[in-house]
């Protein structure tokens, strides 16, 4: 579950990191009292006004402005609400923005020179523990620092049994160059986002960029934050902060019927049980040069009202030219599946595309019986490989 900057920085303040003060505005006269009371609590009259939507690079799309009056903050406040953000991360039908942070500025004068820093929390998949990654190269694309100067990046691998410990934290001070206060307050800051990133059940933790201010403070100017869905029954506060209008609309219906679904750009719908039986699929249509519309596990309770509403999900896509349904038989009994198909015919109407069916299993027999009486137009198919062909013949 992705997290809005706003929203990842109000957890990392619970949990002791400096974040700049913020509000955020869903229209322009709320962004502008915004900036009245931040200038009131900090006495600074520049402001950063900040798109607010799931995606990286809107610095360089113009969803981040620095407003220097408050006729600025209503000028930029007015440009990026409503405005359809496009970035790497968007693609290119974009993002529309319905929020934007208006912060304090941080970029002010003091007795040393401001930095900026890379810093992330995440994953190791090859070692299977967490680890800090970190750069003194930050506000900057942190692939591209890996692909021109690879020395720049350090990792700090963290002992699921013990934690961070204070040495490491003094490491990463260390390696990104900081001395004296700076450095005092980078340690205690990594060992904030630590536990910030523990008790939130998180997959990923990014700041970019980490901002040392030039009196020596270290800021969160950035929070990409992503919460592993696995764990959100134990964090109800987080579920709270989930934006629909964010998410795919055919997969957050999927999810209202217990339906696993990834929406991709393919030109095969597909209907599976299993994820492992689903990925063999999707790797099958690529074999024959087609391309999977989507990733759909109906589960291993799948029931008729389950496969119909699967049916109507994936009728939503307009790029979908044909539907190929898998299903094994091992909790699922086919003629269930079977039943499902019918009756999405049925209350649908006539679904203009082929559809190729392949039961195998618990009670196969029944349910290719169940179709064939039902005198629907599909093909069906023993074989994986020979449902795939059949597919590939329907859409030449």
């Amino acid at each position: 579950m992705n997290l809005h900057e706003y929203q990842g920085k109000s957890i990392l303040k619970r949990y002791g990191v400096m974040v700049p003060l913020g509000m955020v505005a869903e229209d322009v006269k709320q962004a502008v009292d915004a900036a009245m009371k931040i200038q009131e609590e900090t006495g600074m009259d520049r402001w950063a006004v900040k798109a607010q939507i799931h995606a990286g690079g809107r610095g360089k799309g113009g969803g981040v402005k620095i407003a220097k009056s408050l006729d600025d903050v209503q000028k930029y406040a007015g440009e990026i609400l409503g405005m359809t953000l496009v970035t790497h991360q968007t693609g290119p039908q974009g993002k529309l923005v319905r929020k934007v942070l208006i912060e304090q500025n941080i970029y002010y004068e003091g007795p040393s020179e401001v930095q900026e820093f890379y810093l992330s929390v995440l994953l190791n998949r090859a070692t299977g523990r967490n680890m800090f990654m970190y750069s003194p190269r930050g506000g900057m694309d942190i692939e591209k620092v890996a692909e021109e100067t690879p020395d720049q990046i350090f990792t700090e691998e963290i002992d699921p049994g013990i934690g961070i410990q204070a040495f490491q934290a003094r490491k990463i001070a260390f390696n990104l160059g900081l001395r004296g206060e700076a450095y005092k307050a980078m340690v205690k800051f990594s060992m904030a986002i630590w536990e910030a990133y523990l008790k939130s059940d998180a997959k990923l933790f990014e700041i970019n960029p980490v901002f040392k201010t030039s009196d020596d403070k270290i800021y969160a100017a950035d929070a990409k934050v992503v919460i592993d869905n696995n764990a959100l029954y134990r964090q109800p506060e987080i579920v709270e902060m989930r934006d629909l209008f964010e998410e795919d609309s055919i997969e957050v219906e999927a999810r209202k019927y217990d339906l696993s679904y990834v929406n991709l750009d393919g030109n095969v719908g597909c209907m599976v049980n299993g994820a492992g039986l689903s990925m063999a699929t999707m790797d099958m249509i690529k074999l024959f040069d087609e391309n999977p519309a989507n990733f759909l596990d109906v589960g291993g309770t799948a029931d008729a009202r389950r496969v119909e509403e699967a049916f109507r999900i994936i009728l939503k896509d307009q790029g979908v030219e044909a539907i190929l349904i898998n299903i094994f038989g091992g909790i699922v009994r086919c003629d269930k599946v079977a039943q499902g198909i019918v009756d999405a015919y049925q209350n649908i109407g006539e679904i203009d595309m082929p559809i190729i069916v392949r039961l195998q299993g618990t009670n196969a027999e029944e349910g290719a019986q169940i179709i064939d009486k039902s005198g629907l137009k599909v093909h069906s198919a023993i074989k994986l490989e020979d449902a795939v062909a059949k597919m590939k013949e329907a859409l030449s």
